[in-house]
């Protein structure tokens, strides 16, 4: 076999193996994406469950709790529509977590003065009333901790979780977590 045929299956090896390590690599919602693309509703859905924690957890951090399911579900019907604007199907998370910032802040300019009811009027839909306290000393601090601490505290999710779901590196998640959890234990007493 002349060199320059050896060369080209060599280089056409190559390539396969980069797609191939690329495929292998690929995250799942980009897989998702896809397949919402080539028409699959179902998809959506597990890429709805997939970022629901991580959207519900921005916003909690960011509007009243009673209107964060409303809001969540904007959110997801945003991204469903502006699906196809999305450049980079591996940077979903930090763009579904843009629209709900965005959404967040959209709801803020918005909101007309009203008066909220009491617990004991309009009921407090299953959180007890400490927590309310909790998550409005977390709403209270500044905006790097807020998401990351209610990410992790209320959702559940893993510093890993977060990072990858939201397009935060790794060290910065880690970072806002000992940080806003200090300052969160400060502010409510709790420790030295």
């Amino acid at each position: 076999m002349p060199e320059t045929e050896i060369a080209q299956e060599l280089f056409m090896f190559g390539n396969a193996s980069a797609a191939a390590a690329a495929e292998a690599k690929a995250r799942p919602e980009v897989r998702l994406i896809e397949k919402i693309e080539a028409g699959d509703t179902e998809a959506f859905n597990d890429l709805y469950k997939m970022f629901a924690p991580m959207v519900h957890g921005i916003l909690l951090a960011k509007v009243p709790y009673g209107e964060v399911q409303d809001i969540v579900q904007d959110v997801f019907l945003l991204a469903y529509k502006n699906l196809k604007t999305l450049r980079d199907k591996n940077t979903f998370g930090g763009w579904l977590a843009t629209i709900a910032r965005n959404r967040a802040a959209e709801f803020h300019r918005g909101k007309r003065e009203c008066e909220e009811l009491s617990e004991e009027v309009g009921g407090a839909r299953g959180v007890s009333a400490e927590a309310l306290e909790v998550l409005e000393v977390v709403r209270s601090m500044p905006a790097a901790y807020r998401e990351t601490l209610v990410l992790r505290l209320v959702e559940g999710m893993t510093g890993i979780e977060i990072a990858e779901r939201t397009g935060l590196t790794h060290e910065s998640v880690r970072v806002n977590l000992h940080r806003g959890m200090e300052l969160l234990k400060k502010r409510l007493g709790i420790g030295k």
